[in-house]
């Protein structure tokens, strides 16, 4: 038996949360739930605020720390990612703990123990994720491109530096499928920002991120940013559109095969050179990919040379993708966004969002028969007929509460097109309950379900 199916590895947290939870778990069908996983926990613990004007203490929280640390060691020894947990502690101490193993089509909730995104269908991702570049006419790199100047400024700024060798560099093009464009070669044949060439020394590595202007990536972790390095939850990722106005310098991709990402600005944001400009721009121009967003990109430079002479530009506001767009490619229908279905109708609306709703129940019957219509998430309780969904045929994503998803089990009306669910929770639900509602929708799909075991023991 694994040590995390094992009731001793539990039990100094279990003695934790009934301590912190013995009105709750007093009362009729009590129980706490939580989650852990091997980089973050979630647990229902009381934490003492220390007092004014002191920091909190890492003793005030040791022995959370030690339960839940013991825990850490069993998923770790035992291969496993994620563990949610549901708990029942009578008041004489007899505990029944039920463990939850999401499993490889479900990804996990965010902060709690009910279930993320359920994947239907394995390996499918987005619509927004499965877009490429369109491909622009007509442009030419700009004028400030030069990879001359660009070499000679940057041999005065780092004189003693490690620069890649022709076939590093030839070793790198072999490696992403394509060749490098002149200025980054030039970069790096002044150096190859490899941590080994600076003898561990992080003045050496900080003097050439001061020449640059940014944190420059070593030539081997050069890489293409297209969408699989900007992974995204389902729940997140679905409600997103790729838009580019005519009138954008950076198409509003998720990725691009022609990203090459060379550098970072120190708060997770990464530099790439944008070899599939939109319209208004330039092959070659300077990009920063946003960790904060899930698509599009801003302008830094119109070039490598224009960056490292002079630092990061303000961007062109009318050349930036746009990264979020208002209807008609998504609408949020609720108490503050569009104030009706009717007014989100749009032959280009992608992602329909059905909110917190003062007025009656509303039906879906003005989006019918929309083309781009790929995604709906309605807030429970907010829709007059759920089996109305039926008649968007072409969803790909769909997010209901649990009496909606109850309609629409019973009358065996589970749209089949679609690649994810979403089981959106309002308030305080049981988590096991949610679970058998899961492993309904996967088993419509012969998926894995997310696996339960219970553990009896006594405290």
């Amino acid at each position: 038996m694994s040590s995390i199916h094992a009731f001793t590895t539990w039990e100094p947290l279990l003695r934790l949360l009934r301590t912190h939870n013995s009105e709750r778990l007093s009362e009729p069908g009590g129980y706490v739930a939580g989650r852990i996983s091997q980089g973050s926990w979630s647990v229902p613990l009381r934490r003492q605020s220390p007092p004014p004007g002191q920091a909190a203490q890492i003793e005030d929280t040791q022995d959370e720390w030690d339960a839940v640390q013991r825990v850490h060691g069993a998923l770790a020894e035992s291969g496993v990612d994620d563990v949610s947990f549901v708990v029942e502690i009578s008041a004489s101490g007899r505990t029944v703990l039920h463990l939850l193993d999401p499993g490889p089509a479900v990804e996990p909730g965010i902060g709690g123990p009910h279930p993320g995104s359920i994947i239907l269908v394995e390996d499918a991702v987005p619509e927004p994720w499965r877009r490429g570049p369109e491909p622009v006419e007509g442009l030419s790199a700009h004028p400030s491109a030069d990879p001359g100047l660009l070499e000679r400024t940057l041999r005065e700024r780092l004189p003693e530096t490690v620069g890649a060798t022709d076939e590093e560099i030839a070793a790198a093009e072999t490696r992403l499928g394509l060749p490098l464009p002149e200025e980054l070669k030039a970069l790096y044949r002044v150096t190859r920002a490899r941590w080994e060439d600076w003898e561990d020394d992080y003045d050496k590595a900080v003097e050439v991120s001061d020449a640059m202007g940014f944190e420059l990536f070593s030539l081997d972790d050069l890489h293409r940013a297209d969408p699989s390095t900007r992974w995204t939850p389902w729940e997140f990722a679905a409600m997103e559109a790729v838009v580019t106005p005519p009138d954008a310098a950076v198409q509003g991709l998720v990725g691009s095969p022609g990203w090459i990402a060379f550098g970072g600005n120190g708060g997770g944001d990464r530099l790439a050179i944008d070899l599939t400009p939109g319209p208004r721009g330039h092959p070659g121009q300077i990009i920063l990919i946003g960790h904060e967003e899930n698509t599009g990109a801003t302008l830094l430079a119109r070039s490598l040379t224009d960056l490292v002479l002079n630092g990061e530009g303000e961007g062109d506001a009318e050349g930036d993708a746009v990264l979020r767009r208002e209807p008609p490619e998504i609408a949020y229908v609720n108490i503050h966004g569009v104030g009706s279905v009717q007014a989100a109708a749009h032959p280009a609306l992608e992602v329909l969002s059905i909110g917190v709703w003062e007025g009656e129940p509303v039906s879906l019957a003005p989006v019918v028969g929309l083309p781009r219509l790929r995604t709906l998430s309605a807030y429970p309780g907010t829709l007059a007929d759920p089996l109305e969904i039926t008649k968007l045929t072409g969803l790909e994503y769909l997010e209901l509460g649990p009496e909606d998803w109850r309609v629409l089990l019973d009358a065996d009306a589970v749209p089949r097109g679609l690649s994810a669910v979403g089981i959106e929770i309002h308030g305080e639900r049981h988590p096991l309950p949610v679970v058998d509602l899961a492993n309904e929708l996967l088993a419509l799909w012969n998926r894995p379900p997310i696996t339960r075991t219970t553990l009896e023991g006594e405290l």
